[in-house]
Formats: structure tokens, C-alpha cells, sequence
């Protein structure tokens, strides 16, 4: 069975969870082609021994360059800030090594387009991290809208809201500095995502985000705590986009809403296992949302669990993704979302973001 060596950039959160989904992702899809942890690269080298050693990757690197560099590194995953991710993208593209690299593209719109321009001239695969809308059940809402099962879309609601920085008296820190790391950077491009994959391309956008705790003990905040803009898609619907950082009582309120002329749907990631349908059918005295429970007849739960109703997790969507990544480098076939969908999801940031410095609409061509 054919392998190819994974580098991984990122020992932190996002580096533990690619390395478990890249231990684990041969066993749960029996995947033709193999991951083999060869090296990780951190932010110091002793940081990439400790890291490297527990998440049983072979080697650990002095630095990331090195690790671009290294012969036995087939596939490069950048789980490490948004400021790094352009220049070990560009690096490895100009080696002709299949990325994946985790949301936000870039840490701006200039990133964002260098890397998908470096994608397009390397000619192989590359892949953006959004893991939330690979659950069984929001890939089963995409199927449900796609067959027309509740008619022609003519709303969305959507919102990811988080209350990790709702106290005020918490001090400040690396996400209250920079735009980038804002509200607008680090949540808004999940469920901007979402929205995109369940109802198509945003024409046009009214926003507005606010710093609401202007200042924290040991520092000035200079990034939105929330933001949230109304929107027009290409094929006509309206809708309404909510972010939050200080959303209190919120812990992953990645959600939405969606109606259409003869039905809807509800979801919310903190029951990532539940899908709320609304047909418009039968008696009227009948009629009502009813929760789907995902089980083995939904997108990608089988693999993990053959009992409806025991549900998948957080770290089987970083699974999902990894099966995706091994199966684009084996087949050469590019699978959504690529850099360009991710730029896709900076294009409509940068929009909502001058929309609400000029108070006025924004079309998403203008951008």
C-alpha cells in the first residue's frame, strides 16, 4: 500500500488535531494511500521534539524551511498562525508539494491571492481547513438543499458565536491584536464558509463590527469583538451573518437557518448530531420541525460508528478532511474547498469589512 510523508507545521491545537486525524484517518477510511508522520516543525526546535515525540511523527525540524525542504516530506499540513501561511505554502508549491493549510488562507487579501496564484502555477493539490461543514449532518443539509427537497432557498440565517473573550476582565492577548485575529479573522470565515457551501456565491454585503471591551488589563484591544452583515446571494436569496467572541453563554454556536418554499432547515454545531427538517407536507395540524438523529444513512458516519444516534465528533471532522486531502493527492483531483474557495471566504471579509468603514453596501466584484 503506497504512502507519502506528511510535514506537519504546528504543534499547538490545530497540529495536535491534524497529527491524531493523520494517525488515525488510515484505519477509520482504509485510505489507498497512507499518511507517514515524518516530521513536525514548530516554533522553536525544542518545541518541535517535545511535539514531533508525542504525536509520533519520525523526525522533528529545525525549522519549517527545513521541513519544506526535506526529500522524505511528500505533503506539507500548516497548522501554525495565519502570518506564516503564505510564505511555507509558496515554498512548498515551488517544490511541487500538495498542501493543506488551515483557516484563514492568508492574514490578508494579499495572502490570500499570492497563495492562490502559487497553487495555480504549481499545478497540485491544495486544500483550506474548514472542518465544521464536514459534519454528517451539515453534509446531508447541503444534499437535502442541492435535490430540492425543501424548494427554492429564499433565506439564510447564519451565525458562529463563541464567548471566550465575554469577560471583560480577562487580559489581553495575541487574538485582541490585528484584524486578522479579530472576530472577522478568526470565526466569521466558518460559517461565511457554510453559507457558501449550503446556498452559493454572495453578491453583496451591509456590515458593521465593533470592538465592544475597548481595553483589557495588560493591553488595548485593536480588533472587532463582533460583527454581522446582511447579505444578498447570486441566486437571489437574502441573508443575515452573525459573529461573536463575546457572545455570552455561547461555547460553538456555529448555526443556521434556512428556508425555502417548501420546507426548512435548522442546525447547530453544539448538536453537531441533529438536523432539524421542516417539509411542508401532510395535514397542517401535523406539520412541524422533526430532529434527524445522523446515523450510517448520513455522509461520512459510517466509517466511525455503525449505531444511529451515537454520533461523531469534533476530531472525526479533521478525520473527514485528512480522508479528503489523501484522496485529491492520490487522484490528482482537486476536492472543495481549495485555496480558491478560501479565497473565496476573504473576498466576502474584506467586503463586509469596507461596507462597514464606508457605511454602504459592497458588492463582493468590487473586492
Amino acid at each position: 500500500m503506497p504512502d507519502i510523508g506528511i510535514g506537519l507545521v504546528g504543534g499547538g491545537y490545530m497540529g495536535k488535531a491534524h497529527a491524531v486525524a493523520l494517525s488515525a484517518v488510515g484505519a477509520v477510511f482504509d485510505t489507498p494511500l497512507r499518511p507517514r508522520l515524518e516530521m513536525l516543525a514548530a516554533s522553536t526546535p525544542e518545541s518541535a521534539r517535545r511535539h514531533a515525540r508525542a504525536f509520533g511523527f519520525s523526525r522533528a525540524a529545525a525549522d519549517w524551511q527545513a521541513l519544506v525542504a526535506d526529500p522524505k516530506v511528500g505533503a506539507v499540513v500548516i497548522a501554525s498562525p495565519q502570518n506564516t501561511h503564505r510564505g511555507i505554502a509558496e515554498a512548498a508549491f515551488s517544490l511541487g508539494k500538495p498542501v493543506f493549510c488551515e483557516k484563514p488562507l492568508g492574514a490578508s487579501m494579499e495572502d490570500a491571492m499570492a497563495m492562490v496564484a502559487a497553487a495555480r502555477a504549481s499545478g497540485v493539490v491544495n486544500m483550506v481547513g474548514f472542518n465544521y461543514v464536514r459534519t454528517p449532518a451539515t453534509q446531508f443539509a447541503r444534499r437535502l438543499i442541492a435535490s430540492g427537497e425543501i424548494g427554492q432557498i429564499t433565506w439564510f440565517r447564519g451565525e458562529h458565536t463563541e464567548d471566550f473573550l465575554a469577560d471583560p476582565t480577562l487580559p489581553a492577548n495575541w487574538r485582541t491584536s490585528g484584524m486578522a485575529n479579530g472576530t472577522m479573522g478568526d470565526l466569521a470565515p466558518h460559517i461565511i464558509n457554510a453559507s457558501l457551501a449550503l446556498m452559493g456565491p454572495i453578491a453583496s454585503v451591509m456590515g458593521v463590527y465593533e470592538t465592544v471591551h475597548t481595553s483589557r488589563p495588560e493591553g488595548v484591544v485593536t480588533n472587532d469583538d463582533h460583527a454581522q452583515f446582511m447579505c444578498r446571494f447570486e441566486n437571489g436569496a437574502m441573508g443575515q451573518i452573525y459573529a461573536s467572541r463575546i457572545a455570552t453563554g455561547r461555547k460553538m454556536g456555529y448555526a443556521y437557518e434556512i428556508t425555502g418554499t417548501k420546507g426548512a432547515i435548522r442546525f447547530d454545531q453544539e448538536d453537531q448530531n441533529a438536523l432539524w427538517l421542516y417539509e411542508m407536507t401532510g395535514p397542517e395540524a401535523t406539520r412541524g420541525f422533526r430532529k434527524i438523529l445522523t446515523g450510517p444513512a448520513h455522509p461520512d458516519y459510517l466509517p466511525f460508528c455503525q449505531g444511529p444516534g451515537h454520533g461523531t465528533g469534533y476530531q472525526d471532522q479533521i478525520i473527514i478532511e485528512a480522508r479528503d486531502f489523501l484522496r485529491a493527492i492520490e487522484t490528482g483531483e482537486a476536492i472543495w474547498p481549495t485555496f480558491r474557495d478560501g479565497h473565496d471566504v476573504n473576498r466576502v471579509i474584506a467586503a463586509v469589512i469596507a461596507s462597514s468603514d464606508q457605511g454602504a453596501w459592497c458588492d463582493i466584484s468590487s473586492v
